[in-house]
């Protein structure tokens, strides 16, 4: 600066304007420069000023590091006597230990395990301990084979299954299947899919069940079991011819309903097949009454007829009696005697006042010998 002294001081030992300000030994004694890098001679060469990389390198996530600890640039695993290191150790571990894990297998109760031996099937596993090859050499396969397992046609209790009967009429039909495994070996080799198969072979079976009934016996209740056992019996047959080793339990129909688009129709005719039943059964019952009144009146014609071939005057004239008796105990009757007697009595007209002035009681007249 002209006239002045340079305030970072001079670089050389001398300044430019000649002024032989700088002291002896080539250093400054004014001011140090902070932003110098260090040993550039600025200022005191043994203190040195912060560096900013230095700060970003000494810092990481977690805040700054020291070196020579755990999360340091110099951090080392512990070591073996003798300097060698653990890790190959914990890596053999750690694949022993894997081997054992995958070459002992404990089998519930109600399962069972295939072994397959490089992708083929060797043997079968029974309930217990078990061991075999690590993996990958034999791989274990286990199910539950004791357990009830259940299909339900169709998926959805939404959807509509419409199947025909014998008389060419249409069922909405929607039933369950419950089924186990009989034979793990066929079930796990010999179909690609078993579910899917045990679906299928149910629907063919219901389907030519229903087939040979007509559209009352799937709405009875005698008519569904028929339908069951029958569907049940199929399956089994189809599945043993598989060789699928599924066991058919049993066979349940949940819903047998007429098509959505006809269902008023069909209750329709429901009532009229219903009151042509009870007029059926109405007829048929005063048949029954009219039946048994004529015969027990032969049968006592009959005995008449057998005391008549006895004693014919004596039967004629019993008959007559009891004939009179029968009609004229319904008949208004009129009393007449000769002789200075009343020759009329109104017991009719008697009997109707004596009813009106007590209904609840019945005055019964004596008739005459």
């Amino acid at each position: 600066m002209a006239g002045g002294k340079n305030p970072w001081g001079s670089k050389g030992g001398s300044s430019g304007d000649g002024d032989g300000d700088a002291p002896k030994g080539g250093k400054s004694n004014g001011p140090k420069n902070p932003w110098l890098p260090p040993g550039s001679g600025g200022g005191d060469g043994d203190r040195r000023g912060p560096n900013i990389e230095d700060i970003f390198k000494s810092r990481g996530p977690e805040g700054p590091r020291r070196t020579g600890g755990p999360g340091g640039p110099n951090f080392r695993m512990p070591q073996r006597p003798g300097g060698k290191s653990w890790f190959p150790i914990a890596v053999v571990a750690i694949i022993v230990l894997g081997l054992l894990a995958t070459s002992v297998h404990l089998i519930g109760p109600q399962q069972q395990a295939v072994v397959k031996t490089l992708g083929n099937y060797t043997r079968s596993m029974e309930p217990g301990l078990n061991f075999s090859a690590p993996f990958p050499i034999e791989t274990v396969d286990v199910e539950d084979v004791q357990g009830v397992r259940v299909v339900r046609v169709p998926e959805g209790s939404q959807q509509v299954k419409l199947i025909l009967t014998g008389d060419q009429n249409l069922v909405d039909l929607s039933f369950i299947v419950r089924w186990n495994i009989k034979d793990l070996e066929n079930y796990k080799f010999e179909l690609v899919d078993p579910v899917e198969t045990v679906n299928e072979v149910a629907e063919a079976a219901m389907r030519a069940a229903v087939a040979e009934k007509e559209l009352d016996e799937t709405f009875s209740g005698q008519g569904r079991a028929a339908i069951e056992q029958d569907v049940r019996e199929r399956m089994q047959r189809t599945l043993d011819s598989y060789e699928a080793g599924v066991r058919v339990l049993g066979v349940e129909i949940e819903k047998a309903d007429p098509p959505a688009q006809v269902v008023d129709a069909f209750r329709d005719v429901q009532v009229a097949e219903q009151n042509a039943d009870a007029a059926r059964n109405q007829a048929r019952g005063y048949a029954q009454q009219v039946l048994a009144q004529a015969e027990g009146e032969a049968e006592a014609f009959d005995k008449v007829y057998e005391q008549y071939r006895l004693a014919p005057e004596v039967t004629r004239q019993r008959l007559y009696y009891e004939t009179m008796e029968r009609v004229l105990s319904k008949t208004d009757k009129t009393v007449v005697e000769t002789g200075g007697v009343q020759t009329y009595l109104p017991l009719p007209e008697l009997r109707r006042r004596a009813q009106q002035a007590n209904p609840t009681t019945t005055v019964t007249a004596q008739e005459g010998q």
